[in-house]
């Protein structure tokens, strides 16, 4: 496990940094609740009756002058969209990092085998969302207890989950991309997080793109789906199905490229 060891002291800066803000951020949003509550109903009224712009964001179905459905709106979006960013960010620099940066020649005179070195780094991958994903969880529910209010705690792990679950997947997209490339691609992999992302909101307006639902992984991570208990078993297999499409062809293109 020297290659998977070698990824997480290479990337504990960069963890950390995305940990303390996204983590920081969230702490922040549930802290200001308390002082915001007295006025929340009157805003929730006004989200929920703005047609398609409070569709689109979930605001028809959140009470967002509840501790949950504020949770849900605020800290799930920043955590679904700089945990994305990370993930994407992290995945797309760990093979083509290897040919960019001319580590690749030193790397394969080891005797390792190249699907072994992938799955190392896909491995180092998927620890790095997990902890980043951990930190946050800490980091919300920490601050839900320091301010003393009710939360449905079994609703607030399915939607961390999900949120995982979604990270996991882009990271399993961007690494896909990521054997294909002969240099980093930070840019191609934020800009498939951000159309995902963009992606569920058209999802959320349902005019006749019902599809996309099985597209990205911000429709089954949406808190307002979660938190109504809606169905999403369907979306979610489409989830996991794409996430190891993607690993895997990872795994299959690097063991059969020619290095550069």
């Amino acid at each position: 496990m020297t290659i998977f060891r070698k990824e997480l002291r290479a990337d504990a800066v960069s963890f950390l940094v995305w940990s303390a803000v996204t983590g920081g951020l969230m702490a922040v949003c549930v802290g200001m609740y308390p002082s915001m509550a007295g006025s929340m109903v009157d805003v929730s009224d006004l989200f929920a009756g703005m047609g398609n712009f409070s569709a689109a964001f979930g605001m028809d179905k959140l009470a967002f002058g509840s501790m949950m459905g504020f949770y849900g709106l605020e800290c799930g979006n920043i955590l679904g969209l700089c945990g994305a960013f990370y993930a994407a960010f992290t995945a797309m620099n760990l093979l083509a990092g290897e040919e960019g940066g001319h580590t690749a020649e030193f790397l394969l005179t080891h005797p390792v085998s190249r699907l072994r070195a992938a799955g190392e780094k896909l491995a180092a991958l998927a620890v790095l969302v997990l902890g980043l994903n951990l930190a946050c969880l800490a980091c919300g529910a920490g601050g839900i207890l320091f301010i003393g209010e009710e939360a449905d705690w079994g609703d607030l792990l399915r939607f961390h989950a999900a949120l995982l679950l979604m990270q996991w997947e882009i990271g399993g997209l961007c690494f896909g991309l990521s054997s294909l490339l002969r240099r980093g691609g930070l840019g191609l992999g934020i800009g498939l997080a951000a159309m995902l992302y963009f992606a569920g909101i058209l999802a959320n307006l349902d005019q006749g793109l019902d599809w996309l639902r099985f597209v990205t992984p911000y429709y089954y991570a949406d808190a307002a789906r979660i938190f109504a208990g809606e169905a999403l078993t369907g979306p979610v297999l489409a989830g996991c199905g794409l996430g190891a499409l993607g690993a895997g062809f990872g795994l299959w293109w690097y063991g059969r490229k020619d290095i550069a």
